[in-house]
């Protein structure tokens, strides 16, 4: 796929985005969760080696194709990896899947209500290397935990200012300031994000555009002036720590976004299941996600 075949796929492809990116932290609670246990590696070396071992599986599965997976977000070290010989964004292309990388740096602590992005050293570097190897875009996280004004405009403007990084290295950023699904004030932080990147968005230079992946909404349709922006190329959603069949039924209510699923695409995967069993069972949470993504 050349980029503008990929940009096509992404604004109007009839799936969803797997999030593979698990990184430095999460990475233990993601192998557990496959059934490795932390006494199954000594060092990160080995315990990288064994979450690429989790993703090529998932990759190379008979049903992890273009077809219904429309893109996938690689954390770094699995598009610095190969899968089948191949590198991971070139094995992910040949499936018609759009490769995405994750460039954050993990969260500040918490102020004003939200966790601003760490600083992103090297990040030109890394967009160069990433676009060298055939990666589409890019996804970098914050979260909010109250609806706090200030520390909203503070999250979003930090995203907006390294998205516009990102376009100029000729890659498509996706921006997520995650809402926690547990504020006491979600749906209130909803509006408030909603208008703060309203405000952005109408400020981006003509002709470019962003990609955004937001909790899903509280308030079903909360986001369709997001989705029908025309600086947003797609508005997708994480899970967010719902269970899955919770993220699908209420990802359906909100037409227009596609879910970009982490945990709750990979919960039922567990490391001692047969290709067989595997295969069946990443088949199903599929066809599920993408049964909520096009409703």
């Amino acid at each position: 796929m050349t980029s503008e075949e990929m940009r096509a796929k992404i604004a109007a492809g009839q799936g969803f985005i797997a999030a593979l990116d698990q990184s430095g932290g999460s990475t233990p609670k993601a192998l557990k969760g496959y059934g490795v246990e932390e006494d199954a590696y000594s060092n990160d070396e080995e315990m990288f080696g064994l979450i690429h071992q989790m993703r090529s599986r998932i990759i190379t599965s008979p049903c992890f194709s273009g077809e219904k997976v429309i893109g996938a977000i690689l954390f770094e070290k699995t598009m610095d990896g190969d899968v089948d010989g191949k590198p991971t964004p070139a094995a992910l292309i040949e499936r018609g899947i759009v490769p995405f990388i994750k460039i954050d740096k993990g969260l500040e602590d918490e102020r004003d209500g939200v966790q601003l992005m760490k600083p992103i050293p090297g990040l030109d570097e890394l967009l160069t290397r990433a676009k060298d190897l055939g990666v589409f875009g890019t996804k970098e996280r914050s979260v909010i935990n109250q609806a706090n004004e200030a520390g909203i405009a503070a999250v979003v403007g930090q995203q907006f200012e390294v998205a516009i990084q990102v376009l100029r290295h000729g890659m498509m950023p996706i921006i997520e300031p995650e809402v926690n699904i547990k504020s006491a004030d979600r749906a209130q932080s909803d509006a408030l994000l909603r208008d703060e990147i309203l405000r952005h968005l109408d400020r981006l230079p003509e002709g470019e555009q962003v990609m955004l992946k937001l909790s899903i909404p509280a308030e079903a349709g909360l986001f369709d002036a997001l989705t029908k922006h025309p600086r947003v190329l797609r508005v997708v959603a994480l899970s967010g720590g719902f269970s899955r069949s919770e993220a699908c039924e209420q990802l359906a209510q909100n037409p227009g976004m596609i879910a970009s699923f982490s945990r709750a695409l990979l919960s039922d995967l567990r490391h001692q299941q047969s290709d067989e069993e595997f295969d069946k069972t990443l088949g199903g949470a599929i066809d599920e996600i993408h049964a909520a993504s096009v409703a």
